[in-house]
């Protein structure tokens, strides 16, 4: 007897940058690794410029181009919208697409602003489809893992917390201007670009959300060439110079709903740091340290070891027994930065076909918002603590 056909998911992927690729390469790789409860057609990508989605489109496997979102939005014949467009509309897209009955997955910020981040959210819980937010640091095996022994109790209660992001692509003053450096496409610079990233790694980790926050931001080089063609993330700049209307560094602290303080550091302008994400939760028992740049590691600290035998410890997550490596690779064997978007594929899917309601939520997203509004209310206010 032959198994019953299962019907395909039918995406549509909204925009093509550095996040399209990061998006197609997993909607082409995680129905091949893992066993996913419904098939995957990558249908149609959408973008502006006509020549360039279909060249996209023939790079990364999409069936088909088309460059009006809204009409890719209304069609019938699509289940799920994928968005990686920049902040400023995801809100328009995210809402039209939830109205239509689709499944939404959109890509981090949820959006630019407090409000158009809670319009999503209402918009999520009174629509029939499933949206999640794509905070993909969530699903790095070692701090899915992180998470699992810290909800288990094995550092104790938490006493405090350090994070940080820090890049250093913006150093050079004559990097051009891209749409990441205008606060009317960007929503913010460092603060909402990288420094959610690490909010919403802390809150995950930790159980707790941030309830108040003080903090400054600073815009270190204040006006660059205008871009004249976008290559990768920096693109290529002019001879004519405008405005940076984000901030370039942000530093702040704040205090955790079980009453640990945190501090946090996001920054473009950290010479010599490429992609550095790093954590470090500190508790009664023990600590747990992690960083990106080296992504399959975990280092754990327990406070009830023996004398002379207490120390980090550094533990290799990639054994079968450790979150989504059942679908990888033999032990030891790394995985790297893409992988955590297949399981992010893995797990719109899974929620998808049973119906559950996947984290981060856009009612997450618009929390994190929230942190992130307070930060740049409290900068302006001479680092005054600030209400979440």
């Amino acid at each position: 007897m032959s198994e019953p056909v299962r019907a395909p998911l039918r995406v549509a992927m909204i925009g093509y940058g550095f996040m399209g690729a990061a998006h197609s390469q997993a909607w082409r790789t995680a129905p091949r690794v893992f066993d996913l409860p419904r098939d995957i057609e990558m249908s149609v990508i959408v973008g502006r410029n006509e020549d360039a989605v279909a060249s996209a489109a023939a790079k990364w496997g999409w069936a088909e181009a088309a460059t009006d979102w809204r009409e890719v939005v209304a069609r019938d014949d699509l289940d799920v919208i994928d968005i990686v467009t920049p902040g400023h509309s995801h809100d328009e897209i995210a809402i039209a697409a939830l109205e239509a009955g689709k499944h939404v997955l959109c890509e981090k910020p949820l959006a630019n602003t407090v409000e158009d981040a809670d319009r999503m959210a209402a918009a999520a819980r009174g629509s029939d489809g499933v949206a999640m937010l794509g905070f993909t640091y969530r699903r790095v095996p070692a701090l899915t893992r992180a998470r699992d022994l810290i909800a288990e109790g094995r550092i104790g209660t938490v006493q405090q917390v350090r994070s940080a992001y820090r890049q250093d692509w913006l150093v050079d003053p004559e990097a051009p201007l891209s749409w990441r450096l205008k606060k009317d496409e960007a929503g913010a610079g460092s603060l909402g670009d990288i420094g959610g990233h690490a909010v919403d790694l802390v809150q995950f980790l930790t159980g707790q959300q941030l309830t108040t926050v003080s903090g400054v931001i600073e815009t270190i080089v204040k006006q660059r060439p205008v871009e004249t063609e976008r290559v990768g993330i920096a693109g290529k700049g002019g001879d004519e110079y405008g405005d940076v209307t984000v901030d370039d560094v942000a530093i702040f602290t704040g205090r955790l709903s079980g009453g640990a303080l945190a501090a946090f550091e996001a920054t473009r302008f950290a010479t010599g740091r490429k992609n550095e994400l790093t954590v470090e939760i500190s508790g009664s028992a023990g600590a747990i340290a992690f960083n990106l740049e080296s992504m399959n590691e975990l280092q754990v600290y327990d406070r009830t070891a023996p004398d002379g035998e207490q120390g980090f410890t550094r533990v290799i997550v990639t054994e079968p027994g450790h979150p989504y490596l059942e679908g990888w690779w033999p032990t030891g064997h790394m995985l790297g930065y893409e992988h955590a978007f297949s399981h992010q594929v893995k797990d719109f899917v899974d929620a998808i076909a049973d119906g559950s309601a996947p984290t981060p939520t856009f009612d997450d997203g618009a929390q994190v918002q929230r942190v992130l509004a307070a930060v740049e209310e409290s900068s302006a206010a001479d680092a005054r603590w600030t209400a979440v």
